[in-house]
């Protein structure tokens, strides 16, 4: 694809050894070509071999760096690519998941022959064992375009993909446009859902964006991951489940101040989100003392009328709020004991 405008891939890496040779032979593979495609390896304080298999890599590919750096989370590792990224436009693979060989040649060539600053692809899901897991987000029947107002509602009905890594973004969205007085945006750092977060502010510097009638990046659900837990964790509570509930009120915010024809969809939202903290937290961390929880119960019970009125909620959530706003531990206690018989 000469001529066409550079591309930067970033794939932050932590102990995923096993897993990244697929991740980078599929980036590798790409068809676009290898002069306008940069990938950026940032391996984040790796103990298991990882930054070295990725060193060996980029002996071999010249179009293939590595920086390494002391942990710090995968949003620093997102944002140290970021601010070494030589690309017009970026991109962001996760290191156990793989992609297709057209993806990026298929994202540059819509976002150079349409304008938009950012330009969507569908994917898929599987196990750690490779077996095939329902579609949680559906594509177009053809290459389209929804507004950044249409994307907004589909996130907060939980129909929309917030995630980077099947999106390709034009560099200015990050670091704004010049002249235009905006922010430099980054991923929140020391945070989870931190995709979501940054792609609803990002939206308030676009009118549009494309979505391909494709699936090319294959999610690989594992255990050890930000939202899963290994069976003898019974009382790990993933940090995740937190950080959604704080995010959807800093959507509701944004909401109130932007959108507020949204507003049923952004308290439908809140309201989910705390659903599934409440789905989640450990009985043993259901306690008086835990002041996080405690604001989670007394919001859903401030929100019971919602609960009924609220057009976006489906009955079996209505039903699930309801009960856990009545009495969320001896709730959860009895489920857990049900599936246990």
């Amino acid at each position: 694809m000469s001529g066409a405008r550079r591309v930067s891939v970033i794939v932050p890496v932590y102990n995923t050894r096993r897993y990244l040779s697929k991740c980078l032979d599929s980036l590798l593979a790409q068809t676009l070509d290898p002069e306008c495609l940069e990938i950026l390896v940032v391996d984040d304080g790796s103990t298991d071999g990882s930054g070295e298999m990725a060193d060996e890599y980029a002996k071999k590919h010249g179009n293939l760096r590595v920086i390494h750096q002391d942990n710090a989370g995968s949003s620093a590792a997102r944002n140290a690519g970021i601010d070494a990224a030589q690309g017009d436009y970026l991109g962001f693979v996760d290191s156990d998941d793989a992609v297709d060989p057209g993806m990026y040649e298929a994202l540059v060539s819509f976002a150079e022959k349409t304008g938009v600053g950012m330009v969507q692809t569908g994917r898929d899901e599987i196990d750690e064992d490779g077996n095939a897991l329902p579609f949680v987000v559906s594509i177009p029947d053809g290459d389209t375009f929804v507004t950044s107002e249409e994307m907004l509602f589909s996130l907060l009905l939980h129909e929309g993909d917030a995630s980077f890594c099947t999106k390709l973004t034009a560099r200015t969205l990050f670091d704004g446009r010049e002249g235009a007085g905006e922010e430099r945006l980054r991923f929140p750092e020391k945070e989870l859902n931190e995709d979501f977060l940054l792609l609803i502010r990002m939206l308030e510097r676009m009118d549009r964006l494309g979505t391909l009638s494709r699936r090319d990046y294959h999610v690989c659900y594992r255990t050890g991951s930000n939202s899963r837990r290994d069976a003898d964790q019974q009382d790990f509570f993933p940090p995740v489940f937190t950080d959604i509930v704080v995010n959807a009120d800093r959507a509701m915010q944004l909401v109130k101040e932007k959108h507020p024809g949204m507003l049923p969809a952004a308290r439908r939202f809140a309201l989910v989100q705390r659903l599934d903290y409440l789905l989640h937290i450990p009985v043993s961390m259901m306690r008086r003392d835990n002041v996080f929880y405690g604001d989670v119960v007394r919001y859903v019970r401030k929100n019971r009328a919602e609960i009924i009125l609220n057009p976006y909620l489906s009955a079996k959530q209505r039903r699930n709020l309801w009960l856990l706003s009545l009495a969320p531990r001896l709730l959860r206690s009895l489920h857990g004991r049900i599936r246990r018989v």
